[in-house]
C-alpha cells in the first residue's frame, strides 16, 4: 500500500485489480447484440436501432470489406461525425480482423493526405459532403476504395427528405457518388451484404484495434498503437469506477467526438460492453444539446469543459431540466472548480475530472464520483491496475511525494507504441514508465496535481494543438518572414491560438488575409484566432524563438487588466 497510497481512498466498491475478459473488442457487440437484442442501443435525432440491429450491420460492414479484399491487420479509415453508421463501421472493421484509424472529419486535404499516407489505409468511410476532399489526395496514398454515407441515410422520415435542403443550404454543396467502381455507398452495403460471422483469431494482448493519430511536438501527427486489449482494460477500470451505474439501464449522451479516444472510450465502447444507450448528436451546439438532455433524459454525460461551460452560459439554460444526469466524467483539459460547482448545481449530478493521454487509451486518473470527499484543483488517483508516479526529468529516479517532476504511468491501457516509429517509442518510456510530458506531484495521501501541461502544447475548448504544425503553414506564406505560434489565456477555450508574426521587408499582409490562408490549410479549430504583428520576436543567443516568454508576456497583460477592472 506503501508505494500506491491512492488504493486506501478506493471505497469498497472499486477493485484494486480487475480481472479482464479475453476476448477481443467486438466479441462484446456481438454479446449485447446476443443478450440485449430488442434494447435501443442508439438514439439519433429520432431514429432508434436495437442492439441486434447494430450488430447485424456491423456484420454486413465487415462482410463487405472482406468482399474488398480486407484481410486482418489491413487498416480502415473512418472520417465521420458522430452518427449511427459511426458505431457500426467501428464494430465492422473489428469484425473482419482490421485495425481502426479514426480520422477526424474536420482535416483538410494536406492533414488528410499525410494520415492516409502514414497510415496506409486501403479503404476509407466518409460523409457524401467529405467525398470531394478525399478524392482530391487519393491518388498519393494507398486508398483502394471509398464507401460513402450521409447524414439522412439514419434518419427518420420526413427528417431524411428534408435534410438534404438543409445541408445543401448550409454547404452549398451537393453531392451524387454512385455505387460502382471504387466507390460504395454505404445504404448499398446495408441492403445486400451477407450477416455471416468471419473466424478471426485475434492475438488480444498484442493485435492492434485502433491506430490513434496525436499531433506530434516536431509537427508530424503519430499514430498510436492501441490494441483490444488496451481499450478493453481502460473501458472495463471506467465501468468499475462508475459502480453505481447499472447494466442495460444507464443512458449515455454521446456529445464526445468518436474520433477521439476520449469518446470512444467513455462512449462508444463503454456503453456496447454495459448494453447501455447511446444518444448521439454529430456535433456540440449548446441548445441542441439541452434540448436533447430535458427529453431523452441520459443518465451519463462525459464531456470536455468547454461543452460544460457552453451549456451554462445559454441564454435559456434554466428552461430544460437536466436532473436525469447522475454522473458526468470531464476531461481533455482543466476543469476549473467554478464549473464544476456550477453544473452539478443545475444538473444535481456529479461532475468529476479526469486525467490522460492518447497514449493510455485514455483515461490513467480520476477523481471520485461517489462517498469520497472532493480534492480542489486534483485530477484524481489512479484507476484500477494503473501505477503511476513523478519521475525525476534529470535522473528517471522515483521521486518523493511533494515533489515535482514528470507524471509517468504504468498499466494495461498504455499503447504498444507509435505506428512504424520505434525511436520515438523508445524516447518514450523510461524504466518501464511512459512519460507523459506533464509536471506534476503527488501528495501524501496520493492525489496526483498537474503543474504545467507539455510546454508547447496549446490545449483549445479540449482540442490538442502543437503549434509546430500551425507555424508550419505560416511560413508556406510568402509574406512571413518569421512566426511563432502561442496559446494564450481565453475565458472560454481556456486556451486560444495566437500567432506572432514578423513579415518580410516591404511585404503588407491584413489579419484576415492570413486567417484565411491558415483556414484553408487547417482543421478550423488550428487555425490562429489572434494574429500581432512584430518587427522581430524574442530569441535565445543561439536564434530559438522565445515561446514560453510571449506566452508569459500575455499573462501579464491580463493580469493588468484584471488588476485595472
Amino acid at each position: 500500500m506503501a508505494d500506491k497510497p491512492w488504493l486506501a481512498h478506493y471505497p469498497d466498491e472499486i477493485p484494486a485489480s480487475i480481472e479482464y475478459s479475453n476476448i477481443p473488442l467486438q466479441s462484446y457487440l456481438q454479446e449485447t447484440g446476443t443478450k440485449y437484442p430488442d434494447k435501443v442501443a442508439i438514439h439519433f435525432m429520432g431514429k432508434d436501432l436495437t442492439y441486434h440491429e447494430v450488430y447485424m450491420s456491423s456484420l454486413k460492414f465487415a462482410n463487405y470489406l472482406k468482399g474488398l479484399g480486407v484481410k486482418k491487420g489491413d487498416r480502415v479509415a473512418i472520417m465521420l461525425p458522430n452518427t449511427p453508421q459511426s458505431v457500426i463501421a467501428y464494430y465492422g472493421v473489428l469484425f473482419v480482423g482490421g485495425i481502426v484509424v479514426q480520422t477526424n472529419p474536420l482535416y483538410v486535404e494536406r492533414e488528410l493526405e499525410y494520415q492516409m499516407k502514414d497510415s496506409g489505409a486501403k479503404v476509407i468511410l466518409t460523409m457524401d459532403i467529405l467525398f470531394p476532399r478525399v478524392s482530391s489526395i487519393r491518388s498519393n496514398t494507398n486508398l483502394e476504395h471509398v464507401i460513402v454515407t450521409a447524414i439522412k441515410d439514419y434518419l427518420p422520415f420526413p427528417k431524411n427528405l428534408i435534410y438534404p435542403y438543409i445541408q445543401k443550404k448550409q454547404y452549398s454543396i451537393v453531392v451524387n457518388v454512385k455505387h460502382e467502381g471504387n466507390n460504395h455507398l454505404f445504404t448499398e452495403i446495408m441492403k445486400a451484404a451477407s450477416t455471416e460471422p468471419i473466424p478471426i483469431e485475434i492475438d488480444v494482448e498484442n493485435d492492434l484495434a485502433l491506430l490513434q493519430y496525436t499531433g506530434g511536438t516536431t509537427g508530424f501527427p503519430k499514430g498510436v498503437m492501441l490494441t483490444h486489449k488496451n481499450l478493453i482494460s481502460n473501458t472495463s477500470m471506467c465501468n468499475a469506477w462508475m459502480y453505481k451505474c447499472e447494466e442495460g439501464k444507464e443512458s449515455i449522451l454521446a456529445v464526445l467526438p468518436f474520433f477521439h479516444v476520449y469518446g470512444m472510450t467513455t462512449v462508444l465502447i463503454l456503453a456496447v460492453m454495459q448494453a447501455y444507450k447511446m444518444i448521439i448528436l454529430p456535433k456540440f451546439d449548446p441548445e441542441t444539446t439541452l434540448k436533447t438532455i430535458h427529453k431523452q433524459r441520459p443518465t451519463l454525460f462525459p464531456g470536455a469543459p468547454t461543452i460544460y461551460i457552453g451549456l451554462l452560459n445559454h441564454k435559456n439554460l434554466n428552461k430544460y431540466d437536466l436532473s436525469s444526469i447522475k454522473s458526468c466524467m470531464s476531461g481533455s483539459a482543466p476543469l476549473p472548480v467554478e464549473i464544476q460547482d456550477q453544473f452539478e448545481k443545475v444538473s444535481e449530478g456529479k461532475l468529476v475530472e479526469g486525467y490522460g493521454l492518447t497514449e493510455t487509451s485514455p483515461v490513467t486518473h480520476a477523481n471520485f464520483f461517489w462517498d469520497r470527499p472532493r480534492v480542489k484543483g486534483s485530477i484524481g488517483v489512479p484507476w484500477p491496475d494503473t501505477e503511476a508516479a513523478i519521475v525525476s526529468v534529470e535522473t528517471g529516479e522515483v521521486l518523493p511525494p511533494g515533489e515535482i517532476g514528470e507524471i509517468g504511468i504504468k498499466g494495461p491501457q498504455v499503447m504498444k507504441g507509435y505506428w512504424n516509429r520505434p525511436d520515438d517509442t523508445e524516447n518514450t518510456f523510461k524504466n518501464g514508465w511512459f512519460l507523459t510530458g506533464d509536471l506534476g506531484y503527488m501528495d501524501e495521501s496520493g492525489y496526483f496535481f498537474v503543474v504545467d501541461r507539455k510546454k508547447d502544447l496549446i490545449i483549445a475548448g479540449g482540442y490538442n494543438i502543437y503549434p509546430r504544425e500551425v507555424e508550419e503553414v505560416l511560413y508556406e506564406h510568402e509574406a512571413i518572414q518569421e512566426a511563432v505560434v502561442a496559446g494564450v489565456p481565453d475565458p472560454y477555450r481556456g486556451e486560444t491560438v495566437k500567432a506572432y508574426v514578423v513579415l518580410k521587408e516591404g511585404a503588407v499582409v491584413s489579419e484576415k488575409e492570413l486567417n484565411e490562408f491558415a483556414r484553408k490549410h487547417l482543421a478550423a479549430y488550428k487555425a490562429p484566432r489572434l494574429y500581432e504583428f512584430r518587427s522581430e520576436l524574442p530569441k535565445t543567443a543561439i536564434g530559438k524563438i522565445l515561446r514560453r516568454s510571449l506566452v508569459d508576456e500575455e499573462k501579464k497583460k491580463l493580469e493588468d487588466e484584471i488588476k485595472q477592472a
